[in-house]
């Protein structure tokens, strides 16, 4: 039995994975309106909802973001796929990166921040607290709104079918499509019929 679970030490790193690819958009005025991806994201507090990034202190968007006190996570699908990898790589210090992507920034409703028309969700974000890590700094958000795809809301229950958006995920360097669901939330202690 032993052997069957055999495991190396290897040294500390980021491997929890896979992670959303998501773009973060900032910028109160159209001049520096600006867009990167984000992988460090994720939920920490349901009520009141709130999230956060991480993001390195060099990077264009740090500065943008510090200043105005919000941003905008945008879930990313599978047709965003290479418009997200390359608003990653490329520096908002020498490109317009929704006009190099044909994104579509639109004028957030509660941040001053845009919004990536393109997604199937806008998560608006205010920064409640920048904790300095290390490589990157953490904002703590509070989510103060969410923005929608009619596309897929369902007319007849309201409820939002996030599935039929192909959403994208990133582990470890690579992008990935989300596969055939495999369960629901409590099907494990669901009691029988």
């Amino acid at each position: 039995m032993d052997g069957e679970y055999k495991k190396q030490s290897w040294k500390p790193g980021t491997m929890i994975y896979p992670l959303p690819a998501v773009m973060v958009s900032c910028g109160a005025t159209e001049e520096e309106y600006n867009v990167l991806t984000v992988a460090w994201v994720g939920t920490i507090c349901s009520t009141p909802a709130m999230c956060y990034i991480s993001v390195r202190p060099e990077r264009h968007s740090y500065d943008i973001i510090k200043r105005n006190g919000a941003f905008v996570i945008n879930l990313t699908t599978e047709d965003m796929a290479f418009a997200t990898d390359w608003v990653g790589v490329k520096s908002g210090r020498d490109y317009n990166k929704f006009e190099e992507m044909g994104l579509t920034p639109r004028r957030a409703e509660m941040v001053e921040a845009p919004i990536v028309a393109e997604s199937p969700l806008s998560i608006e974000c205010r920064v409640k607290e920048i904790v300095p890590l290390g490589s990157h700094d953490m904002f703590i958000a509070e989510v103060v709104n969410v923005l929608a795809d009619e596309r897929y809301i369902d007319k007849e229950t309201g409820g939002f079918r996030l599935s039929d958006a192909k959403l994208m995920a990133y582990s470890h360097g690579h992008y990935y499509k989300l596969g055939e669901e495999i369960g629901r939330f409590g099907w494990s202690v669901r009691k029988k019929k």
